[in-house]
């Protein structure tokens, strides 16, 4: 026989404070506000302006450097731009000292005070590894294969960089903190040019390629990578921005098969990628992209003719408590 609560619904909660801790679909009375209130998902799904970076820079680090509110990007086209360093408080981009060598094409992964840069320019591509500690850059153990423009996933401790413009596009390498190991090889070529999400045991790569660009969507699981059903409604390279985790990721940004600047935004639920309604207010690629599904950055980048300073903030679908209205 059915329990009364599973005809009826659970009972509404008379409490005189706002729960602490509730679930989604909760609903309850506040006798403080005389209010009855609930929580739900607030589907937001949209970039607004953010603080300008200092310097307009494109193909720069930045890419799972930090979080939407304590961001990190550093070296970027044109020279003598791939030195420079910022960093970002969730209003304003502050420079920050020089890389050790000064990198374009350079990719990294970490938090605002630890990271890690990884492979750059010379064309075609370097070894070079350098290690941020929140105040100064050093040079870190080189990796076993010379990149230009890679992709990368996790945090200083425990990273991962994969693909290259040039040269062994499929080839892996797993950082954890002391030495470089390999790693499972790709199975798409090429590689160059995608996004990524994630972490150094469940990684994300989407997109890449140039001419023709690509929408294909492969998952890592620490030893392999995989080619997952789920391929991206727009086809783009050109390095495209990225954050969140293997589940849980936004794409946005970089290029069409035309060579130009897309503003499309989509985002992944681990099997599927959605087309949201509006894009990045400028079009670009070779941006930096850093956070979360739910609050993404998008800072720099190229705009078909030059760098740019533009940085915009994504803020997802998120849990909130809400009024219920009432007359």
């Amino acid at each position: 026989m059915s329990e009364y609560s599973q005809i009826k619904g659970q009972n509404i909660l008379i409490v005189s404070s706002d729960p602490s801790n509730p679930i989604e679909g909760q609903i309850w009375y506040n006798t403080t506000s005389n209010t009855l209130k609930g929580y739900q998902n607030v589907s937001t799904n949209a970039w607004a302006s953010g603080g300008n970076v200092n310097t307009a820079r494109y193909f720069n680090a930045g890419l799972q450097v930090g979080t939407q509110t304590a961001a990190l990007i550093f070296g970027g086209f044109p020279i003598p731009v791939n030195a420079s360093s910022e960093s970002y408080n969730g209003t304003s981009w502050t420079n920050t000292p020089n890389l050790a060598t000064g990198k374009s094409a350079i990719t990294g992964f970490g938090t605002q005070t630890a990271a890690l840069g990884a492979g750059g320019t010379p064309a075609p591509g370097s070894t070079t590894v350098q290690s941020w500690n929140g105040s100064s850059w050093t040079t870190g153990t080189a990796m076993g294969t010379a990149r230009y423009g890679a992709l990368s996933a996790g945090i200083q401790t425990a990273g991962l960089v994969f693909g290259s413009i040039y040269g062994p596009d499929t080839a892996t390498e797993e950082w954890d903190g002391v030495a470089w190991s390999t790693g499972g090889t790709l199975n798409t070529t090429p590689v160059s040019g995608g996004g990524s999400a994630g972490t150094q045991t469940a990684a994300l790569i989407f997109g890449g390629g140039g001419p023709p660009m690509l929408n294909r969507t492969e998952s890592y699981n620490g030893t392999s990578w995989t080619t997952v059903p789920g391929t991206l409604n727009t086809s783009r390279g050109a390095h495209v921005g990225g954050a969140g985790t293997q589940t849980s990721a936004l794409a946005f940004g970089g290029d069409t098969n035309t060579f130009t600047a897309t503003a499309a935004t989509e985002l992944w639920n681990g099997s599927t990628w959605t087309s949201n309604p509006t894009g990045l207010a400028t079009a670009r690629s070779r941006l930096a992209g850093n956070g979360t599904q739910t609050a993404a950055l998008a800072s720099a980048g190229f705009n078909n003719t030059a760098g740019v300073t533009n940085t915009e903030e994504w803020t997802g679908t998120v849990l909130s408590t809400r009024t219920v209205a009432s007359s």
